[in-house]
């Protein structure tokens, strides 16, 4: 065997322990890259995860932020439902009342009382979101309206005629759904 750059003959022992020489070099080389490559992949995973984490942490802190908006919004919803009912004996007070009793000097000033009284309540009720759900003429809204019997009317069938018991909205939330008679196909 002979060395290609000066023709001169060389040991085959030399060339072996040259060749092991190049091996073991390529396998440094290699073992680092390979080593460099595995510490890459372990920092994408890592940056990957972080991501995650804090994308979740995000959507947690934002869910945290609406359960608090909601509870500040929506805390009286519980002592509205319990109030409505004091709106509704004071309507039907007044809706007992008739023409000659509001004439009656004697119970005037109960009656302007009742009506003042019914004013402050329902003034209440609009400067916390509290309205009242429209019902007469429209149609049924299941969502907002709930049927307690049919009526024959000359109306269009499912159109709302009667009003037993008025329904209410916090925001646009559901408080209480008004209880309604509803026109049904004349016979």
């Amino acid at each position: 065997m002979t060395n290609k750059e000066n023709d001169t003959p060389v040991d085959e022992g030399q060339a072996d322990d040259a060749a092991t020489q190049t091996a073991a070099t390529e396998t440094a080389v290699s073992e680092p890259l390979d080593e460099t490559a595995k510490l890459a992949e372990q920092l994408a995973a890592v940056q990957q995860d972080l991501l995650y984490a804090r994308a979740e942490t995000q959507n947690v802190r934002r869910r945290a932020e609406k359960e608090v908006a909601d509870a500040h919004t929506y805390a009286a919803t519980r002592f509205a439902r319990d109030i409505l009912s004091v709106a509704d004996n004071l309507g039907r007070a007044l809706a007992a009342l008739s023409d000659e009793q509001r004439a009656d000097e004697a119970i005037k000033p109960l009656v302007t009382g009742l009506e003042a009284t019914e004013r402050e309540l329902m003034a209440v009720f609009e400067r916390h979101g509290i309205t009242r759900i429209a019902a007469i003429g429209l149609p049924l809204d299941p969502n907002q309206h709930q049927a307690m019997l049919e009526v024959p009317s000359d109306k269009a069938p499912g159109t709302i005629v009667q009003e037993m018991q008025a329904g209410y909205m916090m925001k646009d939330r559901l408080l209480r759904p008004a209880m309604v008679a509803v026109a049904k196909a004349a016979e």
